[in-house]
């Protein structure tokens, strides 16, 4: 059995010195020689001075592949002004609810790999329930999670649904033996409310808060 270990710089750690502290750190508890991926969680102060020390981490061969989390096209485009490498991956929030139909195209214009975070929205969203999605479902003979995660495939989508229920992950990877149609495209891209879930990377005030709130050991 492999493992692809990935870890993430969180806000309070930004910063050249402070993120290579952050990842010795990591790797002590993981036991590990390296990292297969590194990423920074948010777009926090400093995260260009963070980006070079992953840039160093990458080149002395202790992490393979170096991205971002929930950065938006700003945050790459002035990222990638004043750094070497360009991230491998964009990690954001997005499901049927919440598209991000714009920042998509331009991770695939730039050749940067998308993936989902919160890929079935949230379960307390109704999505599970939306008369849209369980129709398309019962056309395919399939459930609405796996109608879901078969949407974010074919968006060329890096998806990893979480469940530690063995049922659930029979299901989550039994999503190949059928294919949605344009039109079922069209009806889930109509689904799409432009409104998060969760935080906006933009949102300053939880960036400086986080920015000063260490994460427990």
């Amino acid at each position: 059995m492999s493992f692809f270990v990935t870890s993430k710089v969180w806000n309070c750690d930004h910063g050249y010195d402070e993120t290579m502290a952050a990842f010795d750190k990591s790797l002590q508890k993981l036991g590990l020689d390296y990292l297969d991926l590194y990423l920074i969680h948010w777009p926090s102060d400093h995260y260009i001075e963070t980006w070079q020390a992953m840039e160093e981490l990458q080149k002395a061969g202790k992490v393979k592949s170096i991205g971002v989390s929930n950065f938006k096209e700003h945050h790459l485009e002035d990222l990638m002004a004043h750094t070497d490498v360009k991230p491998v991956i964009d990690q954001v929030e997005t499901h049927p609810y919440f598209q991000q139909k714009e920042l998509v195209k331009y991770l695939h214009d730039h050749d940067i790999a998308h993936e989902a975070w919160s890929p079935m929205g949230r379960g307390s969203d109704g999505i599970f329930e939306d008369t849209v999605l369980k129709a398309i479902a019962a056309k395919h003979h399939k459930t609405v999670a796996q109608v879901i995660l078969r949407w974010h495939i074919q968006r060329k989508t890096v998806v990893i649904p979480k469940s530690i229920h063995q049922a659930r992950l029979k299901e989550n990877i039994d999503i190949f033996d059928f294919e949605l149609t344009n039109e079922d495209m069209q009806k889930i891209a109509e689904l799409d409310t432009g409104k998060r879930i969760y935080r906006d990377p933009d949102d300053k005030e939880f960036l400086e808060k986080t920015a000063n709130t260490p994460l427990p050991d």
